[in-house]
């Protein structure tokens, strides 16, 4: 098991994914983790793969996970979790709004705590200290009044559920996201909500965090997160999410194995729209085949 999978989901990010790729391979050089990179393609229609299979060389381990077709970012998310295999799991958004070298503030702020917190999450609640470029006005009142309703119904306690830079222990992302299946923007809320009903412990930390504008996030999507919101708070009473349960049955669009690079063969995804998706071939020196 290595130490660290950092996830990466991407959907038509050729432009801005390289900054990212960049600082993350910077900052595993300089903190000499053992660590994989899975950036999950959502379905891109750009040339997202090829940039990041131009990056191959920077990385000891690097993987691209082909979701088929544009799935969502929330199944994205899921994917890569379960494809990885680290103690501990991060995923940060492709636009790089958060570095990855805030993990060390969250890693630093969980092993202050009296029981180690299964998952840390960045957040920006406490203020604007650390935000070096805010959303819109308009952007930050529905974020709060998004927020009073996921506090409300779903996670009372927590001031920013949905900042894309989240860690979960190895045990507890194969124990949550298995029972997980919203797609779309409200996917963290439910991954949050199913870890505190397994018991786990969420650290919320404070992070530096950069807005960085998104057209794909249309107008509609903060009333379409908070009818998923409103769901989620459904299937918590009703125990959709079989949280007494030691386990659940792993989900059909996660990929069990992988195929080798470069070599053509069945989709390695059951239930993927198109038949002919691979793992994206890669330099074989610097991908993990396991």
């Amino acid at each position: 098991m290595r130490d660290l999978s950092v996830i990466v989901p991407a959907y038509n990010e050729a432009a801005r994914i390289s900054v990212t790729l960049r600082s993350i391979a910077s900052y595993l050089d300089r903190t000499d983790r053992d660590a994989e990179v899975i950036v999950v393609d959502d379905g891109s229609t750009d040339a997202t793969v090829d940039v990041v299979r131009s990056h191959a060389r920077s990385f000891a381990r690097l993987k691209i996970v082909p979701c088929g077709f544009n799935g969502g970012k929330g199944r994205a998310v899921r994917m890569g979790m379960l494809t990885a295999n680290g103690r501990h799991r991060l995923f940060l958004d492709a636009d790089n709004s958060t570095d990855i070298a805030e993990l060390d503030r969250l890693l630093a702020a969980a092993h202050e705590e009296p029981i180690e917190p299964a998952v840390v999450i960045g957040s920006i609640a406490s203020g604007s200290r650390l935000v070096e470029r805010p959303q819109s006005r308009l952007r930050r009142r529905l974020g709060k009044v998004g927020n009073r309703v996921i506090q409300h119904l779903v996670l009372p306690g927590i001031g920013d559920s949905q900042r894309g830079f989240k860690v979960f222990t190895g045990d507890a992302a194969d124990k949550i996201f298995p029972r997980c299946r919203v797609d779309g923007w409200a996917f963290d809320v439910e991954a949050l909500a199913v870890a505190r009903g397994l018991g786990y412990h969420v650290l919320e930390v404070p992070v530096a965090w950069a807005h960085v504008d998104d057209s794909r996030v249309r107008p509609g999507a903060y009333l379409e997160t908070l009818s998923d919101v409103a769901r989620i708070a459904r299937d918590l009473r009703a125990d959709r999410y079989r949280l007494s349960e030691r386990s659940v049955p792993r989900p059909p669009d996660v990929p069990v194995a992988m195929t080798l690079p470069g070599r053509p063969g069945v989709s390695p995804l059951p239930g993927v729209a198109d038949p002919r998706a691979v793992e994206i071939p890669i330099d074989p020196g610097n991908v993990d085949q396991r």
